[in-house]
């Protein structure tokens, strides 16, 4: 097992937090004005960027969708 003290941080881009969540910007943008969603980090005066353990707990919190 990995230690979590020693693994890097990955900041990852919008684009990519669309397709791991397989949301669209307005659906992101929406839930994280709701609480729901993690907060991105301030990259510069016009850029952003989520931590990508934040985006990966997130998706891990949801509960899995019942199959047929």
């Amino acid at each position: 097992m990995a230690n979590d003290a020693h693994t890097p941080t990955r900041l990852i881009r919008l684009p990519e937090v669309k397709l791991r969540t397989g949301l669209a910007r307005s659906s992101i943008y929406r839930m994280m004005e709701d609480g729901g969603f993690p907060r991105p980090r301030k990259l510069g005066p016009r850029a952003v960027a989520w931590l990508v353990n934040d985006i990966d707990q997130w998706i891990d919190s949801r509960p899995a969708k019942p199959t047929r």
